[in-house]
């Protein structure tokens, strides 16, 4: 009768025969295999413990295992015991050369009585000589797709390992193609969605807070069933959704746009960005007395001090004690103390809602930055390793996290002297790629406003343009107020403001601020078109695409509610601006990233995409020439192969030893 397979075991002895060599020879043959064997030890054991292990030398290991496979070449390898360092590397070298692909790894680490059986650094060379090693021949494979949910956090894994994952596909990702807008795009969520299927809680698995466990330390059966489950449920994922990809002809963006981005910002993350910790402590200190001075100011007009994080103490001092406004509530019945509360009666002349406000933004800076940023810093890298989010938001702009360095005030001197803590290391300089007014030209583009785009063709002051339009003025009598309100309104439009919104932010009435609005849409009557056909087409449709054709979805843009009716009409014209602005910041990066992999890795590194910014830490020496470089490759993505815009894109670069030496 012919053997089903001929399996190699490589194990140790054990004179019990309750495992080891015996017990697998035993299991080989009832099904019907052929075992073949390499001893790498002999122990004498019983039931209560062992006695002693006599090692094969790691020479003669090598010969069982090589003489033995050139007669009779094995189907598969079982591979148990493997007692010392010596024994691991000639078994992986054995391994390489008779070149069996179907292998099983099996190392008995610990004795049933508890005697263990291998020492711990022995584990780790285990982990990469064995396992890591097999493992990097199938992720680098190119014949061989690996999938999986959020690969940029597998992808930095293997890459820390010497593995460069690769070719890949994302769930994810393909998900955020089809669906932003729509739902949450972490793998419980789409697998109840999708395929009814409620997976495995990971809190469940290992617990929270002090009795959380480490993964390795979950039972092998649980942990078993939780990591096939997330394969089986990532493999079903993939297939359904990038049929439907094809089905809604986005899978392009998915290709173009969404995949590519991935190593990109893998390698951003794992190179992370240098902060000055000294200077960070100091700016704290400041903080501290500014924030001190500011409650002794506040504590002077309402004659008692309070807790200003209160928002019930607030609330009482404000509309009950000071009675400077009247009484507002939220939903809950609490009192109302957001910032647009305060903003609303801070334009109305009162004094200490502006003091409040000032205290919030000043320690939320120190808080959220100059105190924790520290927190954050690696002790092997010396760096700070943001994580960039892929599908947080529904217009494809970018995240980021742990630290998020996509929200650092820069409108404030308070907010720029954060910046000033990011700094290059030691022979290099920071460089700041800015697109000009991207989403203003953008809208021209979009919306086909004639006068915008002949504004920016001919590199005229976009902002005097309007104002000389909306004010009935020739352009040399637009005085700096003027100019002031009509950039207000210029990027107000993007987000679709309101004349209320308007007459906050330039401080007019809402009359005054209606009629620049009207005068703004007589003016440009494209933009007003754009405006009403998008809602239109947003209402039927329940999504707005961008110029590369991603979709953003708005479900409640025909909701009852007018609040939400009203948020959802703003997104629906925003979202194809700021989405167009996100894609063309994508393929600079993409662009960007394939020239530099000519040039020596140590002489430029993207580090940070703050939206419309791009931050590169570049060799000192080559500034000069990778500038001329960035900002040649960003304004080319205005012609490629998926638009070819009729306005210029304009780089605003900027060189210097610090962030906050870049504005």
């Amino acid at each position: 009768m012919k053997p089903k397979s001929k399996i190699l075991i490589i194990a140790g002895s054990d004179s019990s025969g309750g495992a080891g060599i015996q017990a697998d020879i035993r299991t080989i043959t009832s099904l019907g295999g052929y075992a073949m064997t390499a001893i790498t030890a002999v122990t004498s054991q019983n039931t209560t413990g062992v006695k002693s292990i006599i090692p094969v030398p790691y020479k003669e290991i090598s010969k069982q295992i090589e003489f033995t496979c050139k007669d009779i070449q094995p189907n598969a390898i079982k591979i148990g015991m493997l007692h010392s360092r010596k024994v691991i590397n000639s078994v992986s070298s054995s391994l390489e050369k008779i070149k069996v692909n179907k292998i099983v790894l099996d190392p008995v680490m610990v004795a049933k009585g508890g005697t263990r059986l291998i020492d711990k650094n022995s584990i780790e060379i285990l982990k990469k000589d064995l396992v890591l090693k097999k493992f990097k021949e199938i992720l680098e494979d190119p014949s061989i797709k690996k999938v999986g949910q959020n690969i940029k956090y597998d992808f930095i894994i293997f890459k820390n390992q010497g593995v460069e994952l690769s070719p890949i596909d994302d769930t994810m990702l393909l998900s955020y193609t089809l669906d932003a807008g729509n739902n949450r795009h972490n793998m419980d969520t789409l697998s109840e969605l999708h395929l009814s299927h409620k997976t495995i809680s990971y809190k469940d698995l290992v617990g929270t807070g002090k009795k959380q466990l480490n993964f390795s330390e979950v039972d092998i059966e649980l942990a078993k069933n939780y990591a096939a489950e997330d394969a089986d449920v990532t493999l079903r994922l993939y297939n359904l959704f990038f049929q439907n990809l094809r089905s809604e002809k986005l899978l392009q963006i998915y290709e173009n746009f969404e995949k590519p981005m991935v190593e990109i910002l893998a390698q951003m993350e794992i190179h992370g960005v240098k902060i000055d910790n000294i200077f960070l402590g100091k700016l704290s200190e400041k903080f501290s007395k500014k924030i001190e001075k500011l409650e002794k100011d506040i504590f002077k007009i309402t004659k008692s001090e309070f807790n200003i994080a209160s928002t019930k103490q607030l609330g009482e001092i404000l509309y009950n004690q000071l009675k400077i406004a009247s009484l507002k509530r939220t939903k809950k019945g609490s009192f109302a103390t957001s910032a647009s509360v305060l903003e609303d009666l801070a334009f109305k002349g009162h004094e200490l809602p502006k003091l409040i406000l000032d205290w919030r933004q000043l320690t939320k800076l120190k808080n959220t930055y100059s105190d924790s940023l520290p927190e954050h810093l690696n002790p092997n890298t010396g760096r700070i390793h943001t994580s960039f989010l892929l599908a947080a938001t529904t217009t494809g702009r970018l995240a980021s996290s742990d630290p998020n360095l996509q929200n650092i005030p820069i409108k404030t001197e308070d907010g720029k002297e954060i910046r000033k803590s990011f700094i290059a290391e030691k022979g290099y300089s920071l460089v700041s790629a800015d697109y000009n007014q991207i989403e203003m030209r953008i809208l021209a583009e979009i919306a086909d406003v004639k006068e915008l785009k002949k504004a920016f063709v001919n590199n005229e002051d976009i902002h005097s343009i309007t104002a000389s339009q909306v004010f009935n003025k020739k352009i040399k009598e637009v005085d700096p107020d003027m100019r002031r309100k009509a950039k207000a309104i210029n990027f107000g439009i993007i987000y679709g403001i309101s004349q209320y919104g308007l007459a906050k932010q330039i401080g007019v009435s809402n009359v005054e601020a209606e009629d620049f609005l009207n005068s703004y849409f007589i003016k440009f009557p494209e933009i007003k078109d754009y405006m009403n056909e998008t809602i239109k087409f947003c209402r039927k449709s329940g999504y707005v695409s961008n110029i590369f054709g991603r979709r953003t979805h708005l479900s409640g843009i025909n909701d009852k509610n007018y609040n939400i009716r009203n948020f959802q009409e703003r997104a629906a014209i925003n979202a194809p601006i700021q989405g167009s602005a996100s894609e063309l910041m994508r393929l600079a990066m993409i662009r960007l990233d394939s020239k530099f992999s000519e040039y020596k890795s140590e002489d430029i590194k993207i580090l940070l995409q703050i939206h419309d910014e791009l931050i590169f830490e570049i060799k000192s020496s080559k500034v000069k020439d990778m500038s001329k470089l960035i900002i040649e490759i960003m304004n080319g993505v205005e012609a490629s192969e998926h638009h070819k815009f009729s306005v210029p894109l304009l780089v605003d670069l900027n060189s210097g030893e610090n962030w906050g030496m870049l504005h």
